[in-house]
């Protein structure tokens, strides 16, 4: 590439960017031909790269702030986005940008799609970094609107009520039952910029029907975005499914450990959308890292990066043996007479268990080889008879179980909607959303489900 009247040492850099750019795509498509486990192992982190990095086996953490520059020119190429760089951390950096790759390839895995990832300091920073650039103003000095699931994360549901609605003036419009296409195809209107909803949702596990959901709004002209956090890629691609957009807490299942909190915005290539430049458009994900998170800062810390590499490595098999112990343990309470009801996609007498079952398959099969098999996650929520005086006795009584707002962690952890994560929304929101008092929120880790059962029997004797 050429630019004309650049100085020559510029348009030399350029060239040489060009070069490590192509020699990145070479190895996103060779990649995209292995295995999901092999791409989460490797990501695009070639053995070219480890002797570029002292022969590191495992990717470096680079948690220098700023890069060093040869000389001006490289230093104006690299912050003109004239060529792969990273800079300064807040915008980019290597170890994240290994992170980033992987996630997007995941993601993309056997949909044939092609996406690309942007990461965050935070699951809830992902959100709005998803949803504010669609946001913008269009000149037309009418007032946008949204469609959100209103079975979703209590954070979630305040940044779209409280941020959003209260303060920016956004009309937030709730879907009541996610899972019925036709309450979604009325509230959007020649107003609406985008569609949101979760998948499985939390705390209530909820199912979207994503393909009826995107086809709704790609009539409209505007994306999808769909929060896929419970599933994890390794169980639910919903790009694969007509979604424009992922969005992850990859604080939860992603990086089980527990050691580091980030976001993640998985975008497809070419999203449709009524605002914004074509840029945007053709790669929102990079748009997103380049300018907003730019301008906004909401970056990950290197070192952060680096630990849930570690954990992402070995996703599938985690999200396999999770979901197994799970069913065992809801299919435990289902039978339980202090349980009311259990809500877990994997049941048959789930509602959203048909869509479920049509939609989350675990990458590569039970054996690895491609022999299909349904997983539904590790996360359910149950309702214990005696309201909230018993459903705190209960948590009260659990001793192998953890208490906490958390989820996704190889410890099973257990919590109480109403009085923890969706507290600050209020009985109205919470009655929107359909979260009893008396719902317990069970996420199962990796202990032996027999422990787990002996805990809740426990437990439930108090109820």
């Amino acid at each position: 590439m050429t630019i004309q009247g650049a100085p020559e040492g510029l348009t030399a850099w350029v060239a040489r960017g060009e070069e490590v750019a192509a020699a990145e795509e070479r190895e996103r498509a060779r990649m995209r031909g292995m295995r999901f486990d092999t791409i989460a192992v490797h990501g695009i982190y070639s053995a070219e790269a480890a002797l570029e990095n002292q022969g590191s086996i495992i990717e470096p953490a680079y948690l220098s702030p700023a890069q060093h520059f040869a000389d001006s020119e490289h230093l104006e190429a690299a912050l003109g986005y004239l060529m792969p760089a990273w800079g300064y951390t807040r915008i980019a950096n290597p170890t994240v940008h290994y992170l980033e790759e992987t996630l997007g390839l995941l993601e993309a895995y056997g949909t044939g799609t092609v996406a690309s990832a942007a990461v965050t300091a935070s699951g809830m920073a992902a959100v709005d970094m998803a949803v504010s650039p669609l946001l913008a103003d269009d000149g037309s000095g009418r007032r946008a609107s949204v469609v959100v699931g209103a079975r979703c994360y209590g954070g979630t549901f305040q940044l779209f009520r409280e941020r959003y609605a209260r303060e920016r003036g956004i009309d937030v419009r709730w879907v009541r039952e996610p899972l019925d296409t036709a309450e979604w195809a009325r509230l959007v209107d020649g107003s609406t910029r985008l569609l949101y909803g979760e998948m499985p949702s939390n705390p209530s596990l909820s199912v979207l029907d994503i393909p009826g959901v995107a086809a709704i709004a790609h009539d409209a002209g505007v994306p999808l975005i769909v929060d896929a956090t419970v599933a994890t890629p390794a169980l639910l691609r919903p790009l694969g499914l007509g979604a424009d957009i992922v969005v992850h807490s990859v604080s939860k299942s992603i990086s089980a450990s527990g050691l580091a909190i980030a976001g993640a915005v998985v975008a497809r290539r070419g999203i449709v959308a009524r605002t914004g430049p074509d840029e945007m458009r053709e790669d929102f994900a990079l748009h997103v890292k380049l300018l907003p998170m730019r301008d906004h800062g909401p970056a990950l810390s290197p070192f952060n990066a680096l630990m849930i590499l570690t954990d992402l490595r070995t996703l599938r098999g985690r999200m396999d043996a999770w979901s197994r112990s799970a069913l065992r343990v809801a299919r435990f309470l289902e039978g339980h007479p202090a349980v009311e009801r259990v809500l877990y996609p994997g049941l048959a007498s789930d509602a959203g268990h048909a869509v479920a079952a049509r939609d989350m398959w675990l990458a590569d099969g039970a054996d690895g080889e491609g022999e299909p098999a349904n997983r539904y996650g590790h996360l359910m929520a149950f309702t214990v008879r005696g309201g909230q005086p018993a459903a705190r006795r209960v948590l009260d009584e659990l001793r192998l179980v953890r208490r906490a707002t958390d989820l996704g962690r190889v410890k099973s952890i257990a919590t109480i909607p109403a009085i923890s994560t969706h507290q600050q929304q209020g009985e109205e929101g919470r009655t929107i959303a359909e979260i009893p008092a008396n719902l317990i929120r069970l996420s199962v880790g990796a202990e032996h489900p027999a422990d787990v059962e002996a805990d809740l029997a426990a437990a439930l004797s108090r109820a």
